[in-house]
């Protein structure tokens, strides 16, 4: 059982890594994950007085709470006071200049000493804090990390006489983490403003009487009323009243939606006009809006390659800097005549300056939280950045067609009776065979017999049987009954006179003998031909769809989406089987989709690289199942899931090129000696700042 805890003061990536490193190391807690987009971490754990002591010996000033999602927004504050370390850097600067100023005045008055305890001032006025954490990091024996670097840069500076470099470079680090986390907070008050949809209070009626309660306190079957202006706090169905409900906190969709009594509403909606009087159907607990907040949140566990390879990059790359460091230092001076160690050690220090990973560690798993942030905005809840990262590379998207291009919503069209028998005969019997079955065509079948006058009252059903890929079988008196396709008019050896009908047909028997079939229309949704063009603007190879319907009412719905080709007549189980045929025959490196119901299509969903469920927002088997779950029965939220998915890898690349690519650059200026204290800085914290604002783009998923 995963458990999350709250982190307060903790206002470094790096830092956050490590805490999940050493988490990690301790038997009981390898699946330990730190969001630093969310302060959140996620262990296997209960025992907050051990992660509490754990995490106090890699970082004493970062605490741990226990984690309510109420206090969300509260991950977003900022430890630091702004003022008070304004307040610093504005004195620290102050004596900076004074130090430049009269450096020259002070040698020739022989204050050598003074230019000394001005510098000294600054500097640790400046950089407390970061001498601070370097010999807690030192002691702890862990050596390395940006604290460390810094400390070693600047003692160095001092020892060689560079008093101001050393000063600035505390001073504008300083500047460039003010920055940094200013940004950082700025990001996470966006991302938490998209989880602050969850209900705070509720108006349960009990009796004559209405009282404000928490939503946590409310059981399924309680009266709730939902006044205008109000968030709708928990699932339910409307018994009285109207209103007008903005649901686009969980779907995107902007335009409101009438509901009336009989009608479902869903926790996290608004109530626009009216008043509505609702039957709570679930606990909050397994609320829409609940189930949303844990998706979200918990997307951090399943991080995407590029933010596992970064880890261990960091891992590497500043111990392998500051090798380097050392050999620039020491080997020139030794090798090549009339080299000073002065100058040689001043470059190695700008690159000790230079070598901070900060920028990629905290970038990186902002830009991938804001893509799943944004997403759930528009609707589109992913699992994992692991899964953003494969939207961005599907080349071939494989579609269930009932329900998911097609509206799944069936009427019966035209009953053809055979011979000795007429239209009401075979939809009467048709009726009582589907009379307990749940299934859509069912359901349009026993609509119809009722529309037509038709009772159940003189029935007496006493079997029913579903037979899976097939139909269903019921006994009513002397009669068995049979409705269901082709097939299993095949398996049961009833003689019929036709096998290929146009269009979905229920095929009726009674008592082994043929009645006829009953044609059931169904209808493309309205935006699946535009949903298939934009996908193939977007670069997916292959479309393809797989459908238990029979040959033509699948080449039907395949011309008219033109289709690169269809598989029908499928039982669940063939799904996959052919699923894994389109998987091994695919003529490209990218992944292949599936996008289904959601519950019917729970195993193929399962297996596809991407499973992508549709509409299906309170299934469980689609939560569970489904690597992205897409909150309307609209196929257009894929295109815009894939776009999402490609919007966010091109930041998280953009970011990892500008940050390796800046460090390089100003790498080979140190080295050169062409670079200094001053531009290293930006190398730096500049580069930190810079990323971190890049990352806020990915939120913007709406300008898409």
């Amino acid at each position: 059982m995963k458990t999350r805890f709250r982190l307060t003061n903790l206002d470094c990536a790096n830092c956050a890594v490590k805490i999940e490193q050493h988490l990690r190391s301790l038997p009981g807690l390898q699946d330990s994950t730190v969001n630093f987009a969310t302060m959140c971490l996620t262990t296997d754990t209960d025992d907050l007085k051990r992660l509490r002591r754990e995490i106090k010996s890699i970082e004493p000033d970062v605490d741990i709470k226990p984690w309510r999602t109420a206090q969300f927004t509260a991950a977003s504050e900022q430890t630091l006071n702004p003022l008070q370390n304004i307040s610093i850097i504005s004195v620290s600067i102050l004596l900076l200049t004074i130090l430049l100023l009269f450096e020259n005045r002070l040698h020739e008055a022989h204050l050598g000493t003074l230019e000394y305890v001005i510098a000294g001032v600054a500097y640790l006025l400046s950089g407390w804090n970061v001498l601070k954490s370097a010999f807690r990091t030192i002691m702890d024996r862990q050596w390395f990390n940006e604290h460390v670097l810094m400390t070693i840069a600047t003692m160095g500076a001092f020892a060689i006489h560079a008093l101001e470099e050393a000063v600035g470079v505390m001073v504008f680090y300083q500047i460039g983490e003010l920055l940094q986390n200013m940004a950082v907070s700025k990001s996470r008050t966006s991302i938490s403003a998209l989880l602050e949809i969850r209900p705070d209070y509720a108006n349960l009626r009990t009796g004559s009487e209405t009282k404000r309660v928490s939503p946590e306190s409310v059981n399924a079957g309680d009266i709730i009323v939902i006044r205008a202006g109000e968030k709708i706090p928990l699932d339910g169905e409307v018994i009285d009243g109207t209103s007008q409900i903005n649901t686009s906190v969980l779907t995107g969709e902007s335009v409101p939606q009438v509901v009336r009594s009989g009608d479902k509403v869903l926790a996290g909606e608004l109530a626009m006009t009216g008043m509505l009087t609702v039957k709570v159907t679930r606990s909050f607990s397994e609320s829409s809006v609940t189930k949303i907040l844990d998706l979200v949140e918990n997307a951090a566990g399943k991080k995407a390659k590029t933010e596992q390879f970064m880890t261990r990059f960091s891992r590497y790359y500043t111990p392998a800097v500051v090798i380097l460091a050392s050999i620039i230092a020491v080997v020139p001076p030794l090798l090549i005549p009339d080299q000073s160690f002065t100058v040689w050690v001043y470059r190695a220090l700008v690159l000790l300056v230079i070598s901070c990973p900060c920028a990629l560690i905290v970038s990186i798993p902002l830009g991938y939280f804001g893509g799943i942030g944004g997403a759930s905005r528009q609707g589109i809840l992913v699992k994992g950045s692991n899964f953003l990262d494969a939207l961005s590379r599907i080349k071939s998207v494989v579609f269930d067609k009932t329900g998911t291009l097609t509206k799944g919503v069936f009427k019966v069209r035209n009953i053809v009776p055979s011979e000795n028998y007429d239209e009401n005969e075979v939809l009467r019997c048709a009726a009582i065979a589907e009379y307990n079955s749940n299934h859509p065509i069912a359901k349009s079948i026993v609509q119809a017999f009722t529309e037509r006058g038709g009772s159940f009252d003189d029935f007496r059903i006493s079997e029913h049987h579903e037979i899976s890929g097939y139909g269903v079988k019921s006994v009513c008196g002397n009669q068995t009954i049979t409705a269901g396709n082709d097939a299993l008019l095949h398996m049961q050896n009833i003689a019929h006179p036709v096998c290929e009908t146009e269009g979905s047909v229920v095929h009726v028997s009674n008592n082994g003998n043929y009645m006829g079939y009953i044609y059931i229309g169904d209808e493309l949704k309205e935006d699946a031909l535009l949903t298939i063009k934009s996908l193939r603007d977007a670069g997916i190879k292959d479309i393809s769809m797989l459908t238990g319907d029979n040959f033509k009412a699948a080449s039907e719905v395949a011309s008219k989406l033109t289709l690169d080709r269809f598989f029908s007549s499928l039982l669940p189980e063939q799904k996959v089987s052919q699923f894994e045929k389109i998987l091994n025959e695919k003529d490209h490196d990218g992944l292949v989709a599936f996008v289904g119901d959601g519950i019917n299509d729970a195993p193929v969903i399962a297996r596809a690289d991407v499973g992508i469920a549709m509409g299906a927002l309170g299934s469980d088997a689609a939560i569970e199942t489904a690597d992205v779950v897409l909150m309307t029965d609209d196929p257009s939220k894929i295109v815009q899931a894939v776009h999402i998915g490609k919007h966010t890898r091109s930041i998280i690349l953009q970011n990892i090129i500008m940050a390796l690519g800046i460090k390089l650059i100003f790498v080979g200026l140190g080295s050169m000696g062409l670079a200094g204290m001053w531009e290293a800085v930006f190398a730096d914290m500049g580069v930190a700042v810079l990323a971190v604002l890049n990352s806020s783009r990915a939120l913007n998923v709406s300008r898409l």
